[in-house]
């Protein structure tokens, strides 16, 4: 369980990096052990990284912003990942995301505002023959509507 609530400390991320020094491409293993751990990558880590790592801190910065699953705030505890590549999208995957998204009062990628939940957009999930879908808390979904949706998020069909 991430350690959420909390800032870490320079120390903390320094003994996480050195853990996975030496192995090739290390800073990929360093993020996601940061992440692991707080829940995110925060701001705080990009320089202390870049130092132990002897690269910029725009590097960091660089490779965090890349690639998307990589937070700079922590995620809501329930995280949706909709689908929407083409296949799923054809099957009601917008209307299904912008139903979700009013509901819960936020925008792609963002957190509501007690915590409770992060909505996300993902690019295909390989289940295009179970469109509309979507990675329900990493739990892969498909053939979600909007009665089958409420019913995750109200903790129902788990």
């Amino acid at each position: 369980m991430p350690e959420t609530g909390h800032r870490p400390s320079a120390a903390a991320i320094r003994d996480l990096a050195e853990e996975h020094m030496g192995r090739e491409g290390a800073l990929l293993p360093i993020l996601h052990a940061v992440q692991a751990r707080y829940g995110h990558v925060p701001e705080e880590a990009l320089p202390v990284i870049a130092e132990v790592l002897n690269l910029s801190r725009a590097e960091v910065q660089g490779v965090v912003s890349f690639y998307h699953d990589f937070r700079d705030a922590p995620a809501g505890r329930r995280v949706i990942k909709v689908c929407r590549a083409e296949a799923c999208q054809a099957v009601g995957a917008e209307a299904l995301a912008a139903q979700l998204l009013e509901r819960a009062g936020i925008g792609w990628g963002e957190t509501t505002p007690d915590g409770a939940l992060m909505v996300e957009p993902v690019y295909c999930l390989g289940l295009c023959a179970c469109g509309p879908a979507a990675l329900v808390d990493g739990v892969p979904r498909g053939r979600l509507d909007a009665g089958a949706l409420e019913a995750l998020l109200n903790g129902e069909g788990q």
